[in-house]
């Protein structure tokens, strides 16, 4: 029997309103390849604000527009943490590559805010080494309640004392309340669940105690739902047995549903649910479950009529859509976006200059660690097969002009291409058109020789599906050796020698064509 599962995430609370935040800083022994991205942490679309390169000693500077003040997860080398932000503040972070994000000094606005979070967070790791929380669920709901009241009693109190030490703005006061009452509620959900699978009793059902006690914690559901995807897991742990049942029976018979659709259909079912609530969940059964890179045309057509009916909020409506761009990049059929490009020798191109020919472009940037082993062999096979019958040109997306005259002819010098460069990199006009960021680089387009999108994104040029493609638009037919690129991570050495090589390249000055 077909099981159809929620997908479950834990982010973080956050609200107000949309500003510029500036962050600035230095890692000590990080590399120019390493990079630094914020996160809207309770976002629908948890698509990354910025991207942030480091020079060869370390310093950043970065500008971004902060949805709301609130938590935001700042990724770095494979690693998170969060940290609380607000619009117009100015930020700076001081740490050591060894042990960032984990452990960071933070100075200038948001500082006692930080510092308040984190002695939050250290007093959490500390205490909840003392809980024997396998002990407390296995005993009566009595004990379980009492052994629950003051664990939140004791985390509220650490609360208390922590803002009068740092005295730490109203809006991360009540994030932290509100993670405390989603943390309880959470684990309150997990003791239910489990109780019931034990009794072997369909109806079990916990005491009113109980019920009483969730709904204290959760007196303000409209704004907790609305600012804190913590609670809205647990709101899906709650309903998760209901919609198992309720999706085994709609989806019988059928072969081609998805679980957004089956969620959909399911919340229609739920009057004792207020839409906002509704709107959350849905988004994120849909963001968690069938938004991602290779979901069929036809189900992402789907998911987009979903979210223009029956999202009602304008705000998730629109992370949604922001999300289901990246993932799918140009509608196929469209006409390729009129980009602003720059040649090496500074000359301006379009993407239309190559009409006559489909064409594959290709959205690369030199930090990126699948690039030179994994991709660019590939590219200069694939190129040479098919360059009698297609363009190629190659979308540097480095932080600055003078890396691309130097990582571009490097990497391509040679291959029978067009190379050219992005200005501002992720944040150029040709990456937001296109729906490119960090994590799909790698990025692989093609367009049609009228000049329409003929593919959606792929981030494997050797991709059976893509070579399909490329032979239907040239007329060509790729042999049954041609290569089967994997993207695979560097090895440490070969890490450690583009990183050596990257930091020559930042003392070295510029080469142009």
């Amino acid at each position: 029997m077909k099981k159809y599962l929620l997908l479950f995430v834990i982010a973080i609370f956050v609200m107000s309103c949309s500003k510029k935040v500036e962050i600035k800083g230095k890692i000590a022994g990080s590399s120019p390849l390493e990079r630094i991205e914020f996160v809207e942490a309770s976002g629908v679309a948890t698509l990354p604000l910025t991207n942030i390169g480091l020079d060869k000693d370390g310093n950043f500077t970065g500008t971004f527009e902060a949805p709301k003040d609130g938590m935001y997860l700042m990724n770095y080398a494979g690693k998170s943490n969060l940290i609380f932000l607000k619009g117009g503040q100015n930020i700076n972070i001081s740490a050591n590559s060894a042990t960032f994000p984990n452990e960071f000094t933070l100075t200038g606005d948001g500082k006692a805010d930080n510092e308040f979070y984190q002695a939050c967070q250290k007093y959490l790791m500390t205490y909840g080494q003392t809980i024997d929380m396998q002990g407390l669920s296995s005993g009566s709901e009595d004990a379980f309640l009492k052994g629950i009241k003051k664990i939140e009693a004791d985390l509220n109190k650490n609360v208390e004392e922590n803002v009068k030490k740092f005295n730490p703005g109203k809006e991360v006061i009540e994030w932290k309340k509100n993670d405390v009452n989603t943390a309880i509620l959470n684990v309150m959900a997990g003791y239910e669940m489990s109780k019931k699978q034990n009794s072997g009793n369909p109806s079990f059902k916990v005491s009113k105690a109980f019920t009483d006690y969730e709904n204290k914690l959760q007196e303000d559901k409209e704004k907790m739902v609305a600012s804190s995807p913590f609670f809205r897991q647990y709101l899906l742990t709650k309903i998760s047995g209901d919609f198992q049942k309720f999706a085994e029976a709609k989806a019988k018979g059928k072969t081609e549903i998805s679980t957004s659709e089956l969620f959909n259909d399911y919340l229609k079912t739920k009057k004792d649910l207020s839409q906002t609530t509704k709107d959350y969940l849905l988004a994120f059964v849909i963001a968690q479950s069938d938004m991602h890179l290779g979901t069929p045309a036809k189900a992402s057509a789907k998911i987009a009529d979903i979210i223009e009916k029956d999202i009602k909020d304008s705000g998730v409506k629109e992370d949604l859509k922001k999300m289901q761009f990246a993932v799918n990049g140009v509608k196929i059929g469209d006409v390729a976006p009129d980009v602003k490009l720059t040649k090496q020798d500074g000359s301006t191109f379009k993407l239309s200059d190559n009409g006559g020919k489909p064409t594959v472009v290709m959205f690369y940037a030199s930090w990126n660690p699948y690039i030179a082993e994994g991709t660019v062999p590939v590219v200069k096979e694939v190129v040479n097969f098919y360059k009698s019958k297609m363009n190629f040109v190659f979308v540097n997306l480095d932080d600055t002009k003078d890396q691309f005259a130097k990582t571009g002819k490097a990497m391509f010098g040679g291959v029978a291409g067009t190379n050219v460069y992005g200005e501002g990199g992720l944040n150029s006009d040709a990456a937001k058109k296109f729906g490119i960021y960090g994590f799909k680089l790698p990025c692989f387009v093609v367009i049609d020789k009228t000049g329409k999108i003929a593919s959606r994104p792929y981030m494997n040029l050797g991709e059976q599906e893509l070579v399909t493609i490329l032979d239907k638009q040239t007329g060509l037919s790729a042999p049954m050796a041609a290569p089967q690129a994997q993207q695979q991570m560097l090895t440490p050495e070969q890490m450690q020698q583009m990183q050596e090589m990257a930091a020559q390249q930042q003392q070295q000055p510029a080469q142009t064509k």
